[in-house]
């Protein structure tokens, strides 16, 4: 009884108390409070949510001054707040099949904080797709070599993918993507990277909308490192290949090329495969059965249409005198490739994927850019738009 009579105070003549006192009490309790306004969207609890273009944070009556988005991992989602505070913004996009946490502040004009929180899971996918990439993770490589991905679904949002794979590299040099098509997206510098370069590649494609309905799965980071560098340039009229290490001439080896008729692509050409014997078979390749052989050595793949800089054991005297192949560059070789000093397997132990092959002088024109790893033969300007 005491404490109501205490909270009661007087009656309406008492001087402490009555309807003044109330009232002052009342509009002391309001000056506290904020009148900023915090809303989230999506609202919590939420499920199935989009993972791009849903999550939006935003301040009526004040300006947003932190806000903390956070994955079930604990793992923190970049975003920005607009200049005038009034919404924030993620500056990506979210993962699938994911639980977030959302966590706001503004104040108003007289500095009052207000605070919102937010729960909601995003979508899971039905539909999804994934890059194939080269070179592996761990890999050391030629100077030559692009880091490639081939989607295992038609990419009809390259934006939004390409937005979300980052290339860094140590030491900094510019690398741009070009995309072949709508599957394939290549990245690489204007010119051949330098040696010892340190890149590493975050592959953040879970939730990425690729098509609609369709979602990256692959969170991923590769990192590869470019070793020496070594580029030898094939003459096709001289017949000769001038192998260049680290900028300086370290052999030249008479060759064999393309025969009058089935010439070999001029332009610059990436060891993308090292193969110790493989068949060879002309049928593959368009060349009906001109040619069957099983047992061919110390094979290099320049291109994905079958050319190849390879052991030849049945050329005779064609190395360094004329051209008599299908379009493949060959070097001597025995057969069975056992002759570690024939010139063929010396190329191939001194080689590595990523090299780079120039072949010059050939009257057939420049391969094309996605035949191969070989988009060097498009220019930088034309690479990046």
């Amino acid at each position: 009884m005491l404490a109501v009579t205490a909270c009661g105070g007087g009656g309406p003549d008492s001087a402490s108390g009555g309807e003044d006192g109330k009232g002052n009490g009342a509009g002391a309790a309001q000056s506290k409070q904020s009148e900023a306004v915090v809303t989230i969207a999506p609202k919590d609890g939420a499920k199935s949510v989009d993972t791009s273009g849903a999550l939006k944070v935003t301040a009526a009556k004040g300006r947003l001054t932190e806000v903390v988005v956070k994955d079930s991992d604990g793992g923190r989602i970049a975003g920005k707040i607009s200049g005038d505070g009034a919404t924030w913004t993620p500056s990506t996009h979210l993962a699938a099949a994911t639980k977030y946490s959302v966590h706001a502040v503004a104040k108003d004009s007289e500095g009052r904080a207000a605070a919102a929180e937010s729960g909601f899971t995003t979508l899971t996918p039905q539909n999804t797709f994934i890059g194939h990439f080269t070179p592996e993770d761990g890999s050391t490589v030629g100077v030559g070599m692009p880091f490639s991905l081939r989607f295992t679904r038609g990419i009809t949002k390259p934006e939004d993918v390409e937005k979300a794979i980052t290339v860094r590299t140590e030491p900094a040099v510019e690398v741009a993507g070009h995309w072949f098509g709508n599957d394939r997206l290549d990245f690489r510098p204007e010119k051949y990277w330098k040696a010892g370069t340190e890149v590493t590649v975050e592959l953040n494609l879970n939730g990425v909308e690729g098509r609609p309905g369709v979602y990256g799965e692959q969170a991923k980071t590769v990192k590869f490192t470019i070793g020496r560098s070594q580029v030898s340039t094939v003459d096709v009229k001289t017949r000769k290949m001038k192998v260049v290490r680290d900028g300086k001439l370290i052999r030249t080896i008479p060759v064999t090329t393309g025969k009058p008729g089935y010439d070999t692509w001029n332009g610059q050409m990436v060891i993308s495969e090292k193969l110790t014997v493989t068949r060879m078979n002309g049928e593959t390749v368009g060349y009906g059965g001109e040619y069957d052989i099983k047992d061919v050595p110390h094979a290099m793949r320049l291109t994905t249409s079958g050319t190849f800089l390879h052991g030849n054991y049945w050329g005779g005297d064609a190395f360094g005198n004329y051209n008599a192949s299908h379009g493949c560059v060959g070097l001597r070789d025995v057969r069975g490739g056992w002759d570690k000093k024939a010139p063929a397997a010396w190329f191939f132990n001194r080689s590595m994927i990523g090299d780079v092959v120039i072949v010059k002088n050939s009257d057939d024109r420049t391969v094309a850019p996605d035949n191969g790893l070989n988009g060097w033969n498009m220019p930088w300007e034309k690479w990046k738009a």
